[in-house]
């Protein structure tokens, strides 16, 4: 009997154990079914935060080097080639030599201009002897015809009339022949003169036999060989020939269409980012200057960058992307791109501090690669979603993550 009551109070004892552990099994289960349906209730979302900055829009056109200065090198005489000191590809300094003509009659003309300025200065001295012969003829015949004039005054009747006025002819043939004799001395002058302008413009062109590059740059053609005939470059003649293209590329020249529209935004003197994709590189230029004139046809105002090249690593031809720019706005209100939806009307997705989702339309201003100038809608410190909006809903509730964005 002892044994059976200590059985009975066992089995009773394990079977209140089993119920409370199954009590608290079930406790257990249920709790994550709570968290579970509280973890639904609150979506998280990525959010930025609205912040102000410097917003600067850029406008990208494509345009094709071309040197600063290019000239076909002209001969600005005409002869036969007698040597050329350059080649393609060759770089060549202001004044350096090119090639040489050779004008064999040249020296020719020169001597005979030379004979010609000492013949006419022989003639001049003649001239001049002649001139103070004839002065003094002039002056005896006038002193005769002053002194028969005086007496006959002086004494009417005593010298024949016929004798005065032959003295007075004789005054007047030494006069005009005193006028002639300086006209002649005048005309031997003028043509020392004309020969001696002659010897310098043909010592001037046989200088001109030598031809000389006209600023520093590359050869980037050569036209003429030794032995050529070279035409003289301000020859109307079609035929007349280059020696060589001269071409400067330390500094080139972009030439670009701006829009009619982002032609306020550009100012001589603005930076511009030069990208070459041929060389993988991008340079700095400037703009240099503007036409000033919208292209009726086009409407574009043609705008030149200048782009260094000292190095001579991008060459003419090469095609550039260019970014310059238009409009600057300073410490405006900005949000990422992807905050953005667009539609009929721009507007942003916020979550407010109460955990609560909005759309709120907003007026955009200028946008670079990362970040739009919001203009009105929204306010500094606000929080937007960025990213994927599919599934959400104006007034459902959701957990802000904080995610920073690309600057």
């Amino acid at each position: 009997m002892i044994l059976r009551r200590d059985w009975l109070i066992g089995g009773a004892a394990v079977a209140v154990a089993a119920i409370g552990l199954t009590a608290c099994s079930s406790r257990t289960e249920a709790k994550p079914a709570n968290a579970s349906t509280v973890q639904a209730a609150q979506t998280v979302v990525p959010v930025a935060q609205v912040r102000r900055a410097n917003m600067a829009s850029r406008t990208v056109l494509t345009a094709e080097f071309q040197p600063f200065q290019e000239v076909d090198v002209m001969a600005k005489v005409a002869g036969y080639l007698r040597s050329i000191k350059v080649d393609l590809g060759d770089r060549v300094r202001e004044g350096q030599v090119l090639g040489e003509l050779e004008i064999p009659e040249m020296n020719d003309e020169i001597s005979k201009a030379a004979a010609m300025v000492e013949q006419t200065s022989s003639e001049i001295a003649a001239a001049k002897d002649e001139l103070r012969r004839v002065e003094s003829a002039h002056e005896i015949a006038h002193l005769s015809h002053a002194r028969l004039e005086a007496v006959a005054k002086r004494e009417p009747g005593l010298i024949p009339q016929q004798e005065v006025d032959e003295v007075k002819a004789r005054d007047l043939v030494a006069e005009a022949q005193l006028s002639a004799a300086r006209s002649k001395l005048q005309v031997e002058q003028n043509k020392v003169q004309v020969a001696r302008a002659e010897v310098t413009r043909l010592r001037t062109m046989k200088n001109y036999v030598t031809i000389t590059a006209p600023f520093t740059g590359t050869v980037t053609k050569r036209y003429a060989n030794t032995g050529a005939m070279i035409q003289a470059g301000i020859s109307s003649q079609s035929q007349a020939m280059p020696l060589v293209r001269l071409s400067q590329i330390s500094t080139l020249r972009l030439s670009l269409p701006v829009p009619e529209s982002l032609v306020p935004g550009i100012r001589v003197g603005q930076l511009a980012e030069v990208q070459v994709k041929s060389l993988g590189r991008t340079f700095e230029g400037r703009v240099a200057r503007l036409a000033s004139k919208v292209d009726a046809a086009t409407r574009t105002m043609t705008t030149e960058v200048d782009v260094p090249n000292p190095n001579g690593v991008i060459l003419p031809g090469m095609y550039a992307e260019v970014a310059v720019q238009t409009t600057k706005h300073d410490n405006v209100l900005t949000v990422p791109l992807d905050a953005i939806e667009r539609g009929t009307a721009a507007r942003v997705w916020t979550v407010d501090a109460a955990g609560t989702i909005n759309a709120v339309p907003v007026e955009l201003g200028i946008e670079d690669a990362h970040r739009v100038e919001i203009v009105s809608g929204i306010n500094d410190r606000d929080m937007v979603i960025i990213g994927r909006r599919t599934g959400l809903k104006p007034g459902d509730k959701a957990v802000p993550k904080v995610i920073e964005p690309e600057q």
